[in-house]
């Protein structure tokens, strides 16, 4: 069975992102971290330590990466094995700022719906956009999110630290995941956080983008399994 998984999710996304991984391990426990509470990363990291079995595997997606970061600055000796996808680990720059902030303008001004639609094409490589079910669980995960929640995750995403200056003191096996397409994250961003955790490694999911936990569950469970059962 080995050791209990951790999944922390990534913003306006749900535990369905995760489902094909909770259907491939009927006999792992699994724990999905409460991403939707706090409306700092700090608060969430001290959430999910909270709730967290002593020791146990750690799985980040997106926003879930950031949080993953200030968990190894506070635990390190609670997580064996770490897992970080469609993540980044530097804060947001005057660019990303702004258009969170346009987000948040849009939600403010009762057009949370838009929001949703503006950031399909930045989730799906332009091949899958015209795919009715990714479409189909990206909004129904927004609308199970909520406006309220996104603008607390987005608080909590625009006032993040910089995460690299301590990415050093990583010590356990480390698998990065990113989708070749994702157009929220890049690869000069995986390739930051191979370069700074020793001994990490990148896997690269050809043709998929930012949700590659649903996009490609061919390719992810597989992946994960043997990262897990190495």
């Amino acid at each position: 069975m080995g050791l209990p998984i951790v999944l922390i999710t990534g913003q306006l996304l749900t535990d369905a992102v995760w489902q094909p991984l909770l259907d491939g391990w009927p006999d792992r426990e699994v724990i999905v971290a409460d991403n939707r509470s706090d409306d700092t990363i700090a608060g969430i990291a001290t959430r999910l330590l909270e709730n967290a079995p002593p020791r146990f595997v750690l799985i980040g997606h997106a926003m879930g990466g950031f949080v993953a970061f200030e968990v190894m600055r506070r635990a390190p000796e609670r997580v064996a094995k770490l897992v970080l996808i469609a993540t980044l680990a530097s804060a947001d720059g005057p660019a990303q700022t702004a258009r969170r902030q346009g987000y948040i303008d849009l939600v403010e001004a009762g057009k949370f719906d838009q929001v949703v639609e503006e950031r399909i094409p930045i989730l799906f490589p332009e091949s899958r956009r015209s795919d009715e079910r990714l479409l189909g669980l990206a909004r129904e995960m927004a609308a199970d999110t909520g406006a309220e929640v996104f603008l607390a995750q987005q608080r909590a995403i625009m006032a993040r630290e910089d995460s690299r200056p301590r990415l050093g003191e990583i010590d356990v096996p480390t698998l990065v995941v990113w989708g070749a397409e994702d157009g929220i994250t890049s690869r000069a961003h995986q390739d930051d956080i191979v370069s700074l955790i020793d001994g990490s490694r990148l896997a690269v999911i050809p043709g998929a983008g930012h949700l590659v936990t649903i996009e490609a569950p061919e390719v992810v469970v597989p992946l994960l399994d043997a990262f897990l059962d190495a």
